[in-house]
């Protein structure tokens, strides 16, 4: 399973709200929405930038801790999760449509 976003993340992890609240504390204390990033500085940005490009530096640093993709076996046409594993699309940036890519391998 893969994101093709830079600031959406595809991760496993358990589905315990109070764990959820901690990985978005961890998160934010790693890399905060409101910190000071060279990204967010719409005057020297180069390259090609969407008109309603927004300051999301910090949805990027917080990508690089989690990564885009999961690889999770499939048997008998079921996902091979342990007990408490879920697979979860992080919004990292804000609301909007996304797209992921689920590619099947096998016999």
């Amino acid at each position: 399973m893969f994101s093709k976003h830079t600031t959406a993340a595809v991760i496993i992890q358990e589905n315990e709200p109070l764990l959820l609240e901690d990985m978005n504390a961890l998160l934010e204390r790693l890399s905060s929405t409101g910190g000071d990033y060279e990204h967010n500085d719409m005057s020297r940005r180069t390259g090609p930038m969407e008109p309603e490009e927004c300051a999301n530096g910090h949805a990027h640093c917080q990508h690089l801790l989690l990564g885009s993709s999961e690889n999770i076996p499939i048997a008998g046409g079921r996902l091979e999760l342990g007990r408490w594993q879920r697979v979860f699309v992080l919004e990292l940036d804000r609301g909007r449509n996304r797209s992921v890519v689920v590619q099947v391998f096998g016999a």
